[in-house]
């Protein structure tokens, strides 16, 4: 894969104001949202895959949450994409349940790649396969998976065409004690796909298990 072209933002609000919009949206939650939320922002797989919190959308669900990844090698960004936590405690016919997670992941493409008449549904499997590896149980999965192209002319003719994926989808993950989602296994799930889709050899062995989300640095220009 290629690099992405751009990092997913929402707008001028920036960090800080993700941070401080999601402190008090979660100091009002329902436990198991809480708890929820807790796990998603103590677990990250690979080293490559910077996470941050981002200001989630306010009108999916009562409580919401949300993380922005890019995956990075060197100064290059080789795929990015955003992970929501839904959650509505009276439940939702839709969902099959009282949470959702919804995701965008994106990535350039190799023109060898672009061509492929099989890669969407192989991408489709990507994140199907991310969540079985790890034995999550999820519910009503949906989604669709974009392939776009880019040829440039005029002023802009000396730049080559590119492509790129998008992947956008979303998926009930099955709650378990107190109502609680696993959702630091579905994080990595997540980071699973993000890494396959930038094209990462797959982790090591001892690279797959969650740990602890370090001190994190301010926003890096690249």
């Amino acid at each position: 894969m290629a690099a992405a072209q751009g990092r997913l933002s929402d707008g001028a609000g920036g960090m800080d104001d993700a941070k401080e919009g999601e402190r008090d949206a979660t100091e009002a939650a329902p436990l198991p949202f809480r708890a929820a939320v807790d796990a998603l922002r103590s677990a990250r797989l690979r080293p490559q895959i910077e996470i941050d919190p981002t200001k989630p959308p306010q009108r999916l669900a009562p409580f919401t949450y949300a993380l922005e990844a890019t995956v990075v090698d060197g100064d290059e960004d080789l795929a990015d994409g955003r992970l929501v936590l839904l959650h509505d405690p009276a439940g939702h016919d839709a969902w099959q349940g009282s949470f959702r997670l919804v995701t965008l992941v994106r990535a350039e493409l190799e023109p060898e790649m672009a061509t492929d008449p099989l890669l969407p549904e192989v991408c489709w499997s990507w994140l199907t396969g991310a969540l079985q590896a790890r034995g999550l149980s999820y519910g009503e999965p949906s989604g669709t998976v974009t392939r776009a192209g880019s040829h440039y002319f005029g002023g802009l003719a000396d730049r080559p065409a590119n492509s790129q994926i998008e992947i956008r989808a979303s998926w009930t993950p099955r709650e378990g004690l107190g109502g609680v989602p696993d959702t630091a296994s579905h994080l990595a799930s997540w980071c699973d796909l993000l890494a396959q889709i930038a094209g990462l050899p797959p982790a090591a062995p001892g690279d797959a298990s969650i740990v602890n989300l370090p001190q994190r640095r301010g926003p890096q220009s690249r």
